[in-house]
């Protein structure tokens, strides 16, 4: 049951991830965040990403690194998930 529940939301964050950096991928290209995809994207992951940005703020107008910070804490959201619904399963 452990195993069913912790891939279950490693699966979850791992896609939430790769969303998360195919919406940065975007910016890069012009009028690619316009696009359905991105317009898509941007709804599911800008909620996320704007909690992060309060705190950090781009460096020089340009460089945002709220995305890096936003992966680590997703990443130590689902490994804490894991280990408490361990905890209460066992």
């Amino acid at each position: 049951m452990m195993d069913i529940v912790a891939s279950t939301v490693m699966n979850v964050q791992r896609i939430y991830t790769f969303m998360i950096i195919g919406y940065v991928l975007l910016s890069w290209l012009p009028n690619a965040r316009e696009s359905f995809i991105g317009v898509f994207l941007g709804k599911l992951v800008e909620p996320y990403l704007g909690i992060f940005r309060k705190f950090i703020p781009p460096i020089g107008g340009m460089l945002d690194l709220s995305p890096i910070l936003a992966v680590f804490a997703l990443q130590f959201v689902a490994y804490g998930l894991i280990a408490v619904i361990g905890f209460f399963i066992n």
